[in-house]
């Protein structure tokens, strides 16, 4: 039997940032995680990340190799009908900016903090099984990577292991409520070893689909097309995904995309899907264990660090006064941020992808599009919900002992 405060089941950017906060307040955890690290490490995922999530890195220390390495966007350009329009975000939101660094780069150096601090983070972990969570004392039992069977006593679970974790499926039938929506198109998303045509993010709406141009570095693009949810990645060469890139991302003013060697290829399917509550007992989800956005506006993995900030708070003001009051009400909280990034999510997914059987959408598709890019009041609502709504919840740091 071991003992910690806090144990947090998942070493994904929830997890990791969570345990980096308690970590900064004195608060006990350790972190488990079913998979390798060279896997953690190596998935790739989106990397666009609002300005609160920013500012959050910059809190926790984990911002030296960002501001280095970071592509820091003060607008985007949306591209329809040959044309091109460019959002001036951060003058309308009053500086916020978005900035372009890759999730698993914010694991890696969130992984080499906690590593560097010597305190627990345990991968290739199996056969997690929570034990009362709706009790006062919880208990996770697992097996080690070295084949030991363990059983970690704490006094509260945090469930940051994603969609197909443990977490939400160990909370009892009946317990919570689930909504979801599927949509009728995925993205075909490729990494190519070629500088970007741009330094700002391309969403592109055309009648064969949407597109969009993003980057990873000064030397790697990140690209992404609509495709049918049932696409073959053997039916996409190289050659067919450049030519619709081509021609989806192309203006009537503009020169052709930079091409280059594509390394990578994945199709993800695009989903809605929120639990409530994000709470049980002493058990709480954070993250994809409780929201999956659509991937157009950036939202899945801002929401996790909304929610993890949140859930930190609220622990910290446990620890430090034995009140429950924020833990009470961690989920509403949470969720309040959760639905209004899923409309948004939902509402921009619309706007930009097209449907070839639905001629009267494609028509008011336009008429939105044109709006948003003339009318300075719907540009600057648009982009308010692009950068994120404010932070809620504060980082606690722990006094230092008096010498």
């Amino acid at each position: 039997m071991e003992r910690t405060q806090v144990a947090i089941i998942g070493a994904g950017p929830a997890g990791l940032l969570l345990g980096r906060m308690l970590e900064l307040a004195g608060v006990d955890a350790v972190i488990l995680e079913h998979r390798t690290r060279a896997h953690v490490e190596g998935r790739i995922r989106a990397g666009m990340l609002e300005h609160r999530t920013a500012r959050l890195l910059e809190e926790l220390g984990l911002d030296e190799r960002m501001r280095r390495e970071a592509f820091v966007h003060h607008g985007f350009e949306m591209r329809f009908d040959g044309t091109r329009h460019r959002i001036p975000m951060a003058e309308l939101t009053g500086g916020c900016t978005a900035v372009m660094y890759s999730q698993q780069e914010i694991v890696r150096d969130a992984i080499e903090a906690r590593a560097a601090s010597g305190l627990p983070l345990e991968f290739d972990v199996g056969d997690v099984r929570l034990d009362g969570p709706e009790t006062d004392h919880p208990k996770v039992r697992y097996r080690a990577s070295d084949g030991s069977e363990r059983v970690l006593a704490c006094d509260f679970i945090a469930g940051c292991d994603g969609f197909h974790g443990v977490s939400r499926t160990s909370v009892p039938d009946g317990v919570l409520t689930a909504y979801e929506r599927d949509y009728p198109f995925a993205w075909l998303g490729v990494l190519a070893d070629v500088a970007p045509s741009t330094f700002e993010l391309i969403y592109a709406c055309h009648e064969r689909g949407f597109a969009l141009h993003s980057m990873r570095s000064s030397e790697v693009s990140r690209f992404y097309l609509q495709v049918p949810p049932d696409a073959d990645l053997a039916d996409w060469p190289d050659d067919r995904i450049w030519a619709e890139l081509q021609l989806r991302l192309g203006t009537d003013d503009g020169a052709p995309l930079a091409e280059g060697a594509i390394t990578k290829k994945s199709v993800t399917a695009m989903r809605s899907f929120v639990v409530e509550p994000m709470r049980h007992g002493r058990l709480f989800l954070a993250g994809d264990a409780a929201h999956i956005v659509p991937p157009t506006a950036a939202k899945g993995l801002n929401l996790a660090a909304a929610d993890v900030r949140l859930l930190a708070d609220a622990l910290c003001i446990w620890y430090e006064s034995g009140d429950p009051t924020a833990l009470d009400a961690y989920s509403d909280d949470a969720l309040r941020g959760v639905w209004r990034a899923q409309q948004f999510s939902r509402s921009m997914t619309s706007l930009l992808h097209h449907d070839p059987s639905d001629p009267m959408e494609w028509r008011l598709q336009h008429a939105e599009l044109k709006h948003l890019c003339t009318s300075e009041a719907a540009m600057r609502n648009f982009c308010e919900n692009y950068v994120g709504l404010p932070a809620v919840g504060r980082v606690h740091r722990r006094e230092p002992e008096p010498t």
